[in-house]
């Protein structure tokens, strides 16, 4: 095995034990910020009062519905991105340290390639997460054959993957430039070998500049997953329908929905994704010799 390939299997590696501590870390927020983009108007005062609705009605383990789908896809789509923008970085510059700018375009290339993954990944998180502990609710392999059968591949298990990738390409541009910023910051004053905190910290920047930078593309695709019918037109016409429905409905503000637990989740989120990641690939890197 080559040094090129054996590096990306190593990235493989370590997207999926990043990916892992992403989702075991950050659910029981996604899931508030979730619900926040797609209650109906008036069920919910705010984000504490989901927490406490959900806890009061459907009891703690409901914080981590929709848990499966990420979970069990965890290993393809962090796998996808990490190993993405490992490549990407290889294609841009031939040497190790990238500017900053090169750093973002990679960012964005491997959030482009890592939409195909993530976008039926997340479809099936905000289908399970919008269920309410009804009797109506539906375990996820239910969900899953549900949408083939009713809808098939494209306009079922793939729905919203044209503002999944809309979203993903400027929100990953942030999340790499951020991290890679901090990290070379810390490395003035602690040099080459970081301490744990140091890539936390770094981790936690990148969660906040992956949140601000896509949204309210977020809050379109969750909307557009979770309703009950395909969205109708071109790619660019129903995300600027929903859009004008969501000012409509809900004001400007409408568009920031759920931004707060998501910022709030970035930080312990993001922070273990990037820590194992990094640690887990600094291991490979010592055993591999790549």
């Amino acid at each position: 095995m080559n040094k090129s390939t054996q590096a990306t299997v190593n990235e493989l590696l370590a997207g999926s034990v990043g990916g892992a501590a992403q989702v075991l870390v950050g659910q029981p927020l996604d899931t508030i910020k979730t619900r926040a983009q797609v209650a109906p108007k008036g069920m919910f005062k705010g984000p504490m009062d989901i927490l406490s609705q959900t806890l009061r009605n459907e009891g703690f383990f409901a914080l981590y519905k929709g848990m499966a789908s990420p979970l069990l896809g965890v290993a393809g789509v962090n796998s996808l991105l990490f190993a993405s923008y490992g490549i990407s970085k290889r294609f841009l510059s031939p040497y190790p340290e990238l500017s900053l700018k090169e750093t973002a375009l990679a960012g964005a290339m491997a959030g482009a390639a890592n939409a195909v993954l993530a976008s039926p990944v997340e479809m099936f998180k905000v289908r399970m997460q919008g269920q309410y502990g009804g009797k109506e609710d539906k375990r996820l392999r239910a969900v899953v054959s549900g949408m083939w059968r009713e809808y098939g591949l494209r306009q079922g298990i793939m729905r919203g993957y044209w503002v999944t990738v809309a979203r993903e390409i400027p929100a990953y541009a942030g999340f790499y430039g951020a991290f890679e910023f901090s990290k070379r910051e810390f490395k003035k004053v602690y040099g080459d070998n970081l301490p744990v905190w140091a890539l936390l910290a770094s981790g936690s920047t990148g969660g906040i500049a992956y949140w601000l930078a896509c949204y309210p593309l977020d809050v379109v695709k969750s909307r557009i997953q979770l309703r009950t019918t395909p969205p109708v037109g071109t790619p660019v016409q129903y995300i600027a329908h929903e859009l004008k429905t969501i000012v409509a409905e809900s004001g400007w503000r409408g568009l920031l929905r759920g931004l707060s637990p998501s910022l709030i989740r970035s930080v312990p989120s993001a922070a273990s994704t990037f820590a194992a990641f990094e640690l887990t690939r600094e291991y490979l890197e010592k055993v591999t010799g790549v």
